[in-house]
């Protein structure tokens, strides 16, 4: 562990099947309005909206909505939902849901009372928070982003084709999360499997950086492990507990921050991608699946000994007679089946995207350099045709 760090993490988690029986307590250190914020119908599908809204009353609290959050959550999403914290000068924004749902909250909490453009200020920009924050709690039914116990907010600016993060500091973590993995059973194999990938580019992201031997690696490669086993048990019986809530607690470690403590982290996956999901509004665990393999195959002789640790301690390929080129080549020749094994895209034609859109989204990615190589746009663009 060879940088420094300091870990802080305020989240405090509820887990399991009654996980939502501690909804009342944490409802007492909040004042009177609540902004119950989610996406569309599926919370009421599966009995959740009735469950909330009755708790809600029980509790006392006056109880105003924000609906249709979409999987992209857009700035004038996050300005509908500031406009009515402002108007009801609401005390807790309650986000039910998926990490979306969870983005725009937020992003709601630190817009509201922004008297400046926030995406500017806070999406472009970067600056630090100076206004008043409404707090966040959450109560999670899809899993992926691990929204629920971090500072993370992704938002679309429609008007300016820029699909932003940012990662907000501790403030503006939930200040509590439900997680109870029966709320995930309903959610459409297409969403879960792209959730899966998700995580799994999560711990990615964070692996492939540095050359030491840090405790931290041997993390990220359990949970890679993790989470490969139990998706393909979900595949096969989406409504197996164990597996579910396996996947659920991996996708939280995946991004809580302690898969990144003292790594130097690459995120120019996440970079190409939310560029192709401003462009096509695709599910962001797809893009993921759709961008990785081209882009690690394209960067992976920078950083060939992870790639080695990669393919032998994630995927147990076997390293007897083969030179290093060839084990880490054969390790994300593995990653490339297990993608195809559940079905993701691995084509951006499937998620909407046309190549005139490609020089577009490749000008218009962020650049990182904390990876193994700092790309071009031009190297955007070549790795875009590739998944094309």
């Amino acid at each position: 562990m060879l940088l420094d760090f300091t870990y802080y993490n305020p989240t405090k988690i509820h887990f399991g099947k009654n996980s939502l029986d501690m909804l009342k307590d944490e409802l007492k250190n909040y004042g009177e309005t609540v902004l119950l914020t989610y996406g569309r119908n599926s919370i009421k599908k599966i009995g959740l909206y009735d469950n909330l809204i009755n708790i809600l009353n029980e509790s006392g609290k006056k109880v105003v909505e924000l609906s249709g959050v979409m999987s992209n959550p857009t700035y004038n999403k996050v300005l509908e939902g500031a406009k009515l914290v402002r108007d009801n000068n609401v005390d807790l924004i309650l986000a039910v849901g998926g990490g979306s749902v969870i983005d725009c909250a937020k992003a709601i909490s630190v817009s509201a009372y922004c008297k400046e453009d926030a995406f500017k200020k806070y999406w472009i920009n970067f600056e630090e928070v100076s206004n008043e924050i409404v707090p966040v709690g959450s109560v999670l039914t899809m899993v992926g982003t691990g929204s629920e116990m971090n500072g993370g907010s992704v938002i679309t600016h429609e008007e300016l084709k820029l699909k932003n993060g940012r990662v907000f500091p501790a403030e503006v973590y939930p200040k509590f999360s439900i997680l109870n993995p029966e709320y995930t059973f309903s959610v459409p194999e297409y969403q879960m499997i792209s959730g899966v990938f998700d995580i799994m580019s999560h711990l990615m992201e964070q692996y492939f950086s540095g050359t030491d031997n840090n405790t931290t690696d041997y993390v990220i490669e359990g949970l890679l492990r993790s989470v490969i086993d139990n998706a393909r048990v979900a595949l096969k019986n989406p409504k197996d507990y164990e597996a579910r809530s396996n996947i659920m607690w991996s996708a939280t470690l995946a991004l809580n921050t302690m898969a990144g403590l003292s790594k130097t982290e690459d995120w120019e996956v996440h970079m190409i991608e939310h560029q192709v999901g401003a462009y096509t509004d695709c599910a962001h665990g797809m893009g993921l699946a759709t961008i990785s393999i081209p882009y690690y195959r394209h960067i992976y002789s920078y950083g060939l000994d992870k790639f080695v640790r990669f393919a032998k301690e994630v995927w147990n390929v076997q390293t007897e007679g083969k030179t290093k080129d060839e084990i880490a080549q054969e390790g994300l020749s593995c990653l490339e089946a297990f993608i195809k094994e559940c079905g993701m895209v691995t084509s951006l034609r499937e998620l909407g995207a046309t190549k005139e859109m490609l020089p577009l989204i490749a000008n218009s990615t962020i650049l990182l350099d904390s990876g193994y190589k700092k790309l071009t746009a031009e190297e955007v663009l070549e790795i875009l045709e590739k998944c094309y």
